[in-house]
């Protein structure tokens, strides 16, 4: 789940429509899968309940990572990134790596946690 605070154009003071990409990397930094949330519109606080499948072998878990990024679509240009985290190889802050070693001990059960994007 995926969820996303207090986002505001500066502009016209509007709600952006919001979409997240999931894209998981290997140890190299090359793209192996990516995957992408519903647009949420016009939403202050958007929640993305939205459930995402990659198949990685147990052994590969540690040597790859999944980038988590939040999109603008209603900027001037076709997308703009909001803000970032990364979880895994190259996490992005200790809290994503804990929450990462957590999933990879959970044995196929849910780990949720929330994160502070970083900026784009």
């Amino acid at each position: 789940a995926l969820r996303q605070s207090h986002f505001l154009l500066n502009l016209l003071l509007l709600h952006p429509d919001t979409y997240g990409r999931l894209t998981l990397l290997n140890s190299v930094g090359q793209e192996i899968a990516r995957c992408k949330t519903s647009v949420r519109r016009g939403q202050p606080n958007p929640v993305y309940k939205e459930t995402f499948v990659f198949q990685v072998a147990l052994f590969q878990l540690s040597d790859v990572t999944l980038l988590v990024s939040i999109y603008n679509r209603r900027s001037m240009k076709r997308k703009e990134m909001v803000g970032w985290i990364g979880l895994g190889q190259n996490s992005s802050g200790k809290e994503e790596q804990l929450h990462w070693e957590d999933m990879k001990e959970s044995r196929g059960q849910q780990v949720c946690r929330w994160h502070v994007l970083l900026e784009a």
